[in-house]
């Protein structure tokens, strides 16, 4: 990334806010030609990098915005709409060899739908994720065999039929670009063969039906498919895009070298420099530095801001490990112990393989699972140091295959809760009354549960099941195990838990998490505002963002919205949240490659933990591996826009936005998801409904609180444009 500097006398004399044409040739030996206002490109023009590349379109305040045209060396060339350095919008990039694609991108990936043609004949028109086929396409070779179906990561993943241009088809299932599961096999002559498909023979099982006309195909394997029917049948790999635009942009700043040159002064230099806003709210004016000032908090230093900003700064605090170890001595000890011990007996229990289809059998209410554990041991339990107790899974065969369904790997899940580290216990109960444990490597979170709880959670077990299996892409709290542990003896007490995964399990440091509802009685953080630190958890009338999502990640998280929110009403389920964290990625830039020339922190607010600066964010999206991290509602890469508060409208849910934005990395899910609307609630409803407004309390029908929940959340959740 090339640093300019616009060292040009003319731009000091002209009034600021001017377009006017101007040359630069900057020091890096690039060129830019075009319009210029306020030291920046501004407008239409055209820049030359020493390498070869060249952008020739639109500008907005020194990023390529709108309408352009990227050339690589290598003859690659892409033309089309640009958002912020990126290519992103509608556009045609042709790389050297000569395959073209044309359709839509997002942050210099092809997503959404898009057409591809090969150089070799090939072609693929459908949608796309991520740079890769994925959705329902049509792929057809220069041999005329086509397939029109579903794609995953690149492959024919899903249900979708296979013809070739001899008449032959295949319909049914496939993965991995290879049939597998149920499928027909038809010849143009009309014999059929149903059966179940795999590449292993020994899984392969099916039955031939001839026509009445047909003479051959009796000595026919089903292995021929894979060896000979689709042994011309490669799908096309995309070629990688060889340096990104958003790579090459030049980083402007009207900065002091100008005023070596004499044709001003330092002060007056800063004075007209572009002025932008730190993570703090404050005003800087180009440079920052972002240090410790003793007190553990990160601020800006920043001589030149402006303090009279009305917006209250936002201090970044390295967050800590929250809650407290439970160690030997602890009042809940033999409780973790029991835990643990009860956790590893069920997960490591023989089990036949499940199939995802269960029987309705599985989440019978009384399908629950008792174990003793005496101290001494048994024959299928451990000796052990804690009091004897007994042990209770519920519906064991729906959380195992729910385990399966998350790509839960056994070891690791048991590993995690029940290895040598011990649990952390979170400060203080919730509302509820539930404490709230979590695993050494955050992995997981473990409730204590009401009976009432349980029984909601059972209730609508199967329901759920089917939710989750349905959408890949859930933002409900994902369930992972319910137990229970009864104590022997004379106190005979029965402490019920659920097992959930913990939405910030993440190598980034949350310096922001709020929990959303969309109604506003008390729901203001009582804390002041020194006591606040990134493990606050604010709420509604705390939020002073907006959060803005591109394009095909806003589509996809308003449609989830809705099918979680319809699921939960079916349910009767209500008092649920939004749970969002924000990771500031200004807050923790690399320091370790400082190619820009701006000065970058000299603290580490993460704690060595993973950073995501702007060059970082194009090399991770260059990365497959890392690229399938990205998921709705985990590791977003994102925007968020401040807002403000009318002082006059005391319960204003939405403030009135700034135009300040911050590159920030996004987490957020559905929680609190077993509050049914019973008579407690109804009652709860009818009481406050006396006090206070209705439409601003909690406890309301689940039908009012949903479409209330979702007008709020499309409020504070908008595209990115």
């Amino acid at each position: 990334m090339s640093v300019a500097h616009a060292d040009d006398a003319d731009d000091y004399s002209r009034p600021a806010g001017e377009t006017y044409h101007a040359e630069k040739a900057l020091p890096s030996g690039d060129f830019y030609t075009g319009q210029w206002r306020d030291s920046l490109p501004h407008g239409h023009g055209k820049y030359l990098w020493t390498d070869g590349c060249m952008y020739v379109g639109e500008w907005h305040r020194g990023k390529t915005m709108g309408k352009g045209r990227f050339s690589w060396p290598s003859g690659a060339t892409y033309e089309g709409d640009f958002k912020n350095g990126y290519m992103d919008g509608k556009g045609t990039y042709i790389d050297s060899s000569g395959d073209l694609y044309r359709g839509s991108w997002v942050m210099n990936l092809r997503h959404g739908q898009g057409t591809k043609s090969y150089v070799n004949g090939d072609c693929y028109d459908g949608e796309w994720r991520r740079g890769l086929q994925d959705g329902h396409g049509r792929y057809q070779w220069k041999n005329e065999n086509h397939y029109i179906g579903q794609w995953k990561n690149g492959t024919m993943n899903g249900n979708g039929t296979m013809i070739w241009s001899n008449g032959n088809r295949y319909d049914g299932s496939w993965e991995d670009s290879a049939p597998k599961g149920n499928g027909t096999f038809r010849w143009s002559d009309g014999s059929f063969y149903v059966g179940v498909w795999s590449k292993d023979p020994e899984e392969q099982n099916g039955t031939y039906y001839p026509t009445t006309t047909a003479l051959g195909n009796f000595e026919w394997q089903p292995q021929q498919v894979f060896c000979v029917d689709l042994s011309e049948c490669v799908v096309c790999t995309c070629q990688r895009i060889p340096v990104l635009p958003s790579q090459k942009m030049p980083v402007w700043y009207g900065s002091s070298e100008q005023s070596s040159s004499g044709n001003r002064t330092k002060s007056s230099a800063s004075s007209e420099r572009p002025r932008r806003r730190s993570v703090d709210g404050r005003v800087s004016n180009g440079e920052m530095e972002l240090r410790n000032n003793g007190s553990g908090y990160l601020q800006v230093d920043d001589t030149e801001s402006n303090r009279s900003s009305p917006l209250r700064p936002l201090r970044i605090q390295p967050a800590k490990k929250q809650g407290q170890t439970i160690s030997k001595g602890h009042k809940n000890y033999d409780l973790m112990l029991n835990l643990q011990l009860g956790i590893r007996h069920s997960v490591g229990r023989p089990a036949p393989a499940t199939s995802l289809d269960l029987k309705a059998s599985a989440f019978d209410p009384k399908e629950k699972l008792w174990t003793k554990f005496p101290s001494e041991g048994s024959k299928y339990t451990p000796p052990h140091q804690s009091v004897e107790f007994k042990w209770k899974d519920y519906c064991p065969v729906v959380f195992r295959t729910l385990r399966k369904l998350f790509n839960v790997d056994a070891a690791d899940y048991m590993l995690s809760i029940c290895g040598n580290d011990a649990l952390r216990e979170l400060s203080s109960p919730g509302k509820s009354g539930s404490f709230f444990y979590l695993t050494n490597d955050d992995g997981y979170m473990i409730k204590t549960m009401k009976k009432a709880e349980t029984k909601v959670l059972i209730r609508m077990l199967p329901a759920y099941y089917n939710h989750v299996r349905a959408c890949e892409n859930t933002l409900v709290t994902k369930f992972f195990g319910l137990h229970c542990v009864k104590l022997t003896g004379t106190a005979q007490k029965k402490v019920r838990f659920v097992i959930m995964g913990n939405l910030f399990c993440t190598g980034h440091s949350i310096h922001r998490r709020f929990d959303l509802k969309g109604s506003s009685h008390g729901r203001l953080t009582t804390k002041p505002e020194s006591e606040i630190d990134p493990n606050t958890t604010l709420k509604d009338l705390d939020l002073n963002f907006i959060f803005r999502l591109q394009k095909n990640w806003f589509q996809e998280f308003c449609r989830q919205v809705d099918k979680d929110c319809e699921f939960l009403e079916q349910e009767r389920i209500m008092d649920y949240s939004l749970l969002v964290g924000l990771h500031f990625r200004e807050a923790s830039k690399d320091s370790a490659t400082p190619t820009s020339g701006a000065r970058t922190p000299t603290g580490n607010p993460d704690g060595g933990n993973t950073r995501l600066s702007r060059a970082d964010m194009d090399r991770f999206l260059l990365d497959a591996s890392k690229l399938a991290s990205i998921k709705l509602g985990i590791n977003m890469p994102a925007r968020v826009e401040r807002t403000m508060r009318r002082s006059d409208c005391e319960n204003q849910l939405v403030g009135e936005p700034t135009g300040e934005f911050y590159d920030v990395i996004l987490y957020f899910g559905v929680i609190d998801i077993l509050q049914d609307y019973d008579i407690s609630k109804k009652l709860e409803h009818a009481y406050k409904s006396m006090q206070y407004d209705p439409t601003s309390i909690s406890a309301v029908d689940p039908k009012q609180y949903s479409r209330r929940f979702k007008d709020f959340i499309f409020k504070i959740f908008a595209e990115d444009t």
